[in-house]
């Protein structure tokens, strides 16, 4: 078997290859480093790469499964973090400045449940400048393993790209209006977003307490229920959902934003739904178009709070357009403020009298294919690309993006689906019925065939 397939390989068949003495967490974690190694200087997907934290794991890892101590599925499994999840003793930079130097003094608890679970930490992920849109010229961009002149998206993109390129079997990002999400669409895998409040925030810096989400990014849903497992150390039951029967809601398919290859990869897939006997119609989500606005007057005002000290103090460490975002969360009344959480509740209310009619709903995750660079969030291109997952961030429902095919130029496009309050495992479940209905998007990258 070769490197390339061992890096591509589901959790549970790395995990039989673990158990089975056919290879140990010490040769996997040696070949992801060196994946690492040949291919980041292309992606920049990782600011920090953990490679004595990693292969002391590793070790761990090895000793612990061949005396009998079974952890779980993640048992000697390489993941990563996002740079903005506290690791005691190993730089959390945020992607700024400002805490290029920071270096935790405790893990955050979800950091701490999958060390619990076994996995072997490999590194800390590039994102957007405090998860707020906008790349640090410190960091710069993360590149799309399917094209690298095009962004991995934002701001989770750097899980999102090194999941896709096997430089490791899955990651953490955050989502406060579709920061998973976006990423999983643009390079091709699974990103969740779970219930709001079902993963613990402590030690994750915050972006906007009221919207933000943790999430796992995968190359399947199974492979991202499992990191969902580790990170909340509890179990996430496996659902074998049948498709015939569920009802689903189509939300969000057209608008003048949305290209026609996104439509295109959409409708086959609600078709394959279809052809496995499920039911798929178009529902009426009211006030969902003032979704958009909705979310800026939460989120602006939110974010601007937790760096009022620091662009009092040090303004010019940010870059240009992460200051003006910041600048302009002051200028938000309180009424705007709070008028726009009264419709988060109005909104929530129309999404589950939906789904009080189908089980669950569907849409494109993002408009178009991964664009060359990241909109900003101030301004109508940003709020285009997050108009298909920030009402979500608004409800706090839980929301899936998995790879249903690829549109222009060979891109991957992504489809979402939607469910009920603390449906993580039906919804999860759902994502891996449909992945089997769409063999042909389940494709590596060509960076990853290298």
């Amino acid at each position: 078997m070769s490197d390339l397939e061992l890096l591509t390989k589901s959790i549970p068949e790395i995990g039989r290859l673990l158990r089975s003495g056919q290879l140990s967490p010490v040769e996997l974690t040696t070949l992801t480093l060196q994946r690492i190694e040949e291919l980041d200087i292309q992606l920049n997907t990782f600011i920090t790469v953990t490679h004595e934290k990693a292969l002391e794991g590793a070790r761990r890892a090895e000793r612990e499964l061949r005396s009998g101590l079974d952890r779980g599925p993640l048992h000697g499994v390489p993941v990563a973090l996002k740079d903005l999840i506290d690791t005691a003793g190993i730089r959390t930079t945020c992607g700024s400045r400002i805490l290029r130097d920071h270096i935790p003094e405790q893990d955050a608890p979800l950091g701490r449940n999958l060390e619990a679970a076994g996995a072997v930490l490999v590194g800390k992920t590039n994102l957007l400048e405090f998860a707020y849109g906008i790349v640090h010229p410190d960091y710069g961009q993360t590149n799309n393993p399917w094209d690298r002149t095009r962004t991995s998206g934002g701001s989770s993109g750097g899980s999102a790209a090194a999941v896709a390129a096997g430089l490791c079997f899955a990651a953490v990002g955050t989502d406060t209006g579709g920061s998973i999400r976006i990423p999983a669409s643009y390079c091709g895998i699974a990103g969740f977003k779970p219930t709001y409040g079902r993963v613990s925030l402590e030690g994750v810096f915050p972006l906007s307490w009221s919207l933000d989400h943790a999430g796992p990014l995968a190359r399947s849903s199974e492979d991202a229920r499992l990191l969902l497992e580790g990170m909340l150390g509890k179990k996430v039951p496996a659902v074998e959902v049948d498709l015939k029967g569920l009802h689903f809601g189509v939300i969000q398919r057209e608008g003048p934003e949305v290209e026609p290859e996104v439509v295109r990869v959409f409708d086959a897939a609600c078709r394959a739904l279809q052809s496995a006997g499920a039911e798929v119609r178009e529902v009426e989500i009211a006030g969902l178009e003032l979704a958009d606005a909705a979310l800026l007057n939460v989120l602006f005002p939110e974010a601007s709070l937790i760096h009022q000290r620091w662009i009092a103090e040090r303004p010019e460490d940010y870059a240009p357009f992460t200051r003006t975002q910041i600048e302009l969360g002051f200028t938000i009344p309180a009424t705007v403020y709070l008028r726009a959480q009264q419709f988060r509740r109005y909104l929530t209310r129309q999404f589950l009298q939906a789904l009080s009619t189908v089980d669950l709903l569907i849409s494109p995750s993002v408009a178009w294919v991964a664009p060359h660079e990241d909109p900003a969030v101030a301004g109508q291109e940003g709020s285009a690309e997050g108009r298909r997952s920030a009402p979500h961030n608004l409800t706090g429902l839980p929301a899936l993006s998995l790879n249903a095919g690829f549109g222009a130029h060979g891109l991957p496009v992504g489809v979402q689906i939607i469910g009920k309050p603390n449906a993580e495992a039906l919804v999860l479940g759902v994502g891996t019925a449909l992945e089997r209905l769409l063999p042909e998007a389940q494709k590596v990258p060509p960076l990853a065939l290298a």
